[in-house]
């Protein structure tokens, strides 16, 4: 009994050292470009304005059913956590973050049915590290540095 004990322990404590591990193991390379290609790409690569255009006429951006473009990691990351930091998260969560409940606008494009858009999200939450809704003026530079997003 005390030998089952310490094995399932031992097997839990391996567990949370590996969650850590599993999370960095989500890359834009490996998993993020793939959401993106099958997910967005009508939208925000085919045709799509860069951040600084799609600011310049959001309207008429939207009129065309186009946001900004995330065909390079580069163009993703400025919504992660750069010069638009938190926008990619607070247009992809579930509203399970939010006060009153509600997704973000693009939540439902992350899957045909709510396990494909579960699955997907948590596959984002992993690659961004630490997930917030806050626009850049509202984040702290410990906040900034948290957001892990890597590329390779």
């Amino acid at each position: 009994m005390r030998k089952t004990l310490l094995l399932l322990a031992t097997v839990g404590a391996m567990g949370a050292l590996s969650a850590p591990a599993a999370a960095q193991s989500v890359t834009y390379e490996n998993s993020v470009k793939k959401i993106f290609a099958e997910r967005c790409a009508a939208c925000h690569i085919s045709g799509a304005p860069s951040l600084a255009e799609f600011g310049k006429d959001q309207e008429g951006w939207k009129k065309k059913m186009k946001g900004p473009k995330l065909d390079t990691y580069q163009n993703v990351m400025m919504l992660v956590n750069g010069s638009d930091a938190g926008a990619l998260m607070r247009r992809l969560d579930d509203g399970k973050n939010t006060k009153d409940g509600k997704p973000g606008n693009m939540y439902n494009f992350l899957g045909n049915n709510p396990a494909e858009r579960a699955a997907r999200l948590d596959t984002m939450k992993k690659w961004v590290g630490s997930w917030s809704l806050k626009r850049r003026k509202e984040l702290s530079e410990a906040e900034l540095a948290a957001i892990t997003a890597p590329e390779k």
